[in-house]
């Protein structure tokens, strides 16, 4: 066959092979780094393979989620700094997981951009596997795209995709929750990655730079400040799930904030009672209220307010429960009860400290 002279290359349409294949041998050794009973397979692949009898499961249920970064990554993209949101995108996912019982087992990544970066590239898979290592689980494949037209100059985006599992018959939530059982709040460690369209205006309309040091805290430039990486609840929750025995539903607290997931895992007849003066506000929730205007209720229905992960536990073994989470490192503040519901989900007492 003969060679067609000054013909096109895949490369000149945008799209370096060996820019791919450079990446991937900078990850293996990440990739490597969390492997776990059930998954020790290098990646390469068509697929990764997970063996959930080396896992130690006897009967499992399968749970799987997946999520994204949002635009958080726009912060990182225009701060310079991609090391932090493959934690995000992990944490996402497994935190999800988690809340339902199930121990997070793998994961895969999807990684798009316009034009391959194997440095920009590692720095993200470093994040994700730092993650992964957090939540136990391992991080057993993904894909990399480059697709010059799609994405503009250094934009990217990313999806992660979870998969779990629990033995049969110790999912969450369970069919017991009543009326008198107490709400636990686990601390954020900020943002986490919801309402960054939103806290993007507010930066944009206070005319603050990335660059500059924070508003709300001096030791960090404001994109430090923001990139704080989603907090991973995995083993600590599955500790106090158990050791305890006692943790009757786990609601993420996400996009929506807590009108909108608390009810997830309440029965119709239930709805969450909130102690909102029981909160601890970390600052960077009153400067973006302050800063924006926002009003009190766009806050608890958009941001954490500074309470990632909320535990329904009879009231009885809520004491238990939040030392066993204190132990392994969580800041767990009662910050409410369970109450016959009425008309709406989630009702307040008293005001955020903002």
């Amino acid at each position: 066959m003969s060679e067609q002279k000054n013909g096109l290359t895949y490369a000149q349409a945008g799209v370096d092979i060996d820019a791919g294949n450079r990446l991937v041998d900078l990850i293996k050794p990440m990739v490597r780094s969390t492997r776990r009973p059930g998954a020790d397979g290098e990646i390469g692949g068509f697929g990764g393979l997970f063996d959930l009898k080396a896992a130690g499961f006897t009967d499992p249920v399968l749970v799987a989620a997946n999520d994204g970064v949002g635009t958080k990554l726009r912060v990182a993209i225009e701060a310079g700094r991609h090391d932090t949101v493959g934690i995000d995108l992990v944490a996402m996912c497994v935190n999800d997981l988690v809340v339902q019982g199930a121990e997070p087992l793998f994961f895969l990544d999807y990684f798009a951009t316009g034009k391959l970066d194997p440095e920009q590239g590692a720095a993200i898979v470093s994040g994700i596997a730092e993650g992964c290592r957090q939540a136990g689980c391992a991080l057993i494949g993904g894909e990399t795209a480059e697709m010059p037209g799609m994405y503009a100059g250094d934009d990217y985006d990313l999806a992660g995709f979870a998969v779990g599992a629990a033995e049969r018959g110790q999912l969450l939530p369970t069919d017991d929750i009543c009326e008198g059982d107490v709400l636990l709040g686990i601390a954020s460690s900020g943002l986490h990655s919801n309402g960054f369209s939103l806290v993007r205006r507010v930066v944009e309309h206070a005319g603050a730079g990335l660059d500059r040091p924070a508003p709300f805290d001096s030791g960090r430039t404001l994109g430090q400040a923001l990139l704080e990486p989603t907090r991973i609840y995995v083993k600590p929750l599955l500790q106090a799930i158990r050791a305890t025995h006692g943790i009757k539903a786990l609601a993420h607290i996400t996009g929506g904030g807590f009108p909108e997931n608390i009810p997830r895992v309440m029965p119709a007849s239930c709805a969450a009672e909130l102690d909102l003066d029981t909160i601890h506000v970390p600052p960077v929730f009153s400067w973006l209220a302050t800063a924006g205007g926002i009003a009190h209720a766009e806050m608890l229905r958009t941001f954490n307010c500074g309470i990632g992960m909320v535990v329904v536990v009879d009231g009885g073994q809520a004491a238990q429960v939040a030392a066993v989470l204190q132990q392994a490192g969580e800041t767990v503040t009662p910050i409410g009860r369970v109450v016959p519901r009425r008309d709406a989900g989630v009702v307040y007492r008293e005001h955020l400290d903002l």
